[in-house]
């Protein structure tokens, strides 16, 4: 775990990479007027925009799929299959049965369907995130000649700080850009009803206006913020105790296994704080004039809290959080028609 800040030579300030799993590792230099951190930090926005571009095109096809079997829509009957400990169980289709299924009717560029209102998200959300962090380092460096005068910043105030900073930048990058996610969402779920109503670039913003206002840009925006909230500040502290408390110093592995603890409380985290993204997703469709997201296909949820509620009541709180051996839903039947479970 990370023990504080240190210095480098001429004057390069470095955070240690290891202090927090969703944190950021800042570094700057100073030289002259300019701030390094304007110079360094453009160059890193802009690797980071095309790494996330590269990686979210290669995710598309699962974030589709994924969103689908989280609104519900079945279009494939249950098949006898195989668990994991090898029983006979009717199970639903996974990720790649799902994806051949819509491969035949829509082709494979089917698959990719909203991937330009997600590239415009993670873009411009990686440039907010980024600015919001150089601001607070622009104001560490203000601050940085006094600095010597005061007392040791302690981890766990360090683990404090940073995180805090980090549930900034990320609520503010989430703020700007859930118009987008709500877009991509519904471009995903006009698959259901064969609808073109959020097709095309800028065609989108203007029926989200004409029919719901300002406020259709932000459908679902409540549990999103909460669960990436809990999440981050979960997976923080999780991941200092264990580094400060479970984990020895000393050890020749000692980094490694710190890196593991940090991939594990992540993992964690996001299991405890997955029905928020779901609910999210649930709502930013909900009543918007499309197939899926209207009755008898869904319901109509008066808020968020009221779609938490229901999908407690079903059992659906994990619907959509693995695509791979895939349950049939306790109680519940196939319905052929409406390709979904009742």
């Amino acid at each position: 775990m990370g023990r504080g800040t240190g210095s480098g030579r001429n004057g390069t300030r470095k955070w240690p990479s290891t202090l927090l799993p969703f944190s950021v590792p800042v570094t700057w230099e100073r030289r002259g007027d300019v701030p390094g951190s304007a110079r360094l930090g453009m160059a890193d926005t802009a690797s980071q925009v095309l790494l996330g571009s590269g990686l979210t095109a290669l995710s598309q096809p699962l974030m589709y799929v994924k969103v689908l079997v989280q609104v519900g829509y079945e279009p494939l009957p249950p098949t006898l299959g195989r668990n994991i400990f090898g029983r006979q169980v009717y199970q639903l289709p996974g990720l790649f049965a799902y994806a051949k299924h819509i491969m035949k009717i829509d082709g494979r560029a089917g698959l990719f369907k909203g991937l330009t209102p997600r590239l415009c998200s993670g873009a411009i959300g990686t440039i907010v995130h980024g600015q919001v962090l150089q601001r607070y380092q622009e104001a560490d460096q203000e601050e940085e000649p006094g600095a010597s005068l005061k007392e040791p910043v302690s981890s766990w105030e360090q683990v404090i700080k940073e995180t805090s900073r980090e549930m900034v930048a990320r609520s503010a990058a989430t703020l700007v850009t859930h118009p987008f996610h709500v877009i991509t969402l519904r471009c995903m779920v006009q698959f259901i009803g064969r609808e073109t109503k959020y097709s095309g670039i800028f065609s989108p913003f203007v029926t989200i206006y004409r029919e719901e206002g300002i406020l259709g840009f932000f459908a679902g925006l409540v549990p999103r913020l909460l669960g990436d909230v809990l999440s981050l500040w979960l997976c923080n502290m999780l991941a200092y105790l264990i580094n400060t408390y479970a984990l020895e110093n000393g050890v020749s592995t000692m980094s490694e296994m710190k890196s593991y603890s940090q991939a594990v409380t992540g993992f964690f985290a996001s299991m405890l704080t997955y029905p928020f993204v779901l609910v999210s997703n649930l709502m930013a469709i909900n009543n918007c004039g499309l197939a899926g997201g209207l009755p008898p296909f869904a319901p109509n949820y008066s808020s968020w809290l009221d779609c938490w509620s229901q999908l407690l009541k079903e059992g659906n709180m994990s619907r959509g959080n693995s695509l791979f051996f895939r349950k049939v839903p306790a109680g519940k039947l196939y319905v052929w028609e409406e390709k979904r479970f009742r």
